[in-house]
């Protein structure tokens, strides 16, 4: 009986050992500040070994090695304005502890002069009562 796809569990666990370190060495070849293809070279071409080296390489300045550290952090790439994930700890109901505000555009009108910022009553005219004159 001829057996044509047979293949040992070992050969296929080191199948997943090559795939997964090359994969492994272009993730972090890219967050070190190296090409994607430096790391899938030593991950492809020296499997386990490559991954090891990939690691021993040093972080280019302005990587996100360098910046954000060894292991990512999703909340670090949330964008200006939107607040985190539950309550702000040790900080009360302040606007500053999630970040500057972003302007309203719903407060400004499309055409014309733009008006009185929110909270502030409108600019007297000159005629009006309770107008100051010098």
């Amino acid at each position: 009986m001829l057996a044509f796809a047979t293949i040992g569990s070992a050969a296929l666990y080191l199948l997943f050992i090559w795939l997964l370190s090359a994969a492994g060495a272009a993730w972090l070849a890219e967050r070190k500040g190296y090409t994607e293809r430096v790391g899938l070279l030593f991950g492809l071409l020296l499997s386990l070994v490559g991954l090891i080296i990939v690691l021993l390489l040093p972080g280019r300045p302005g990587s996100t090695w360098k910046t954000e550290g060894a292991f990512p952090n999703p909340g670090a790439r949330r964008p200006l304005g939107i607040p985190a994930l539950g309550p702000v700890a040790g900080v009360g109901d302040t606007p500053e502890a999630t970040g500057p505000a972003l302007p309203d555009a719903l407060d400004q009108p499309l055409n014309g002069p733009p008006g009185p910022a929110a909270g502030e009553a409108p600019p007297s005219s000159p005629g009006e009562p309770g107008s100051q004159r010098d």
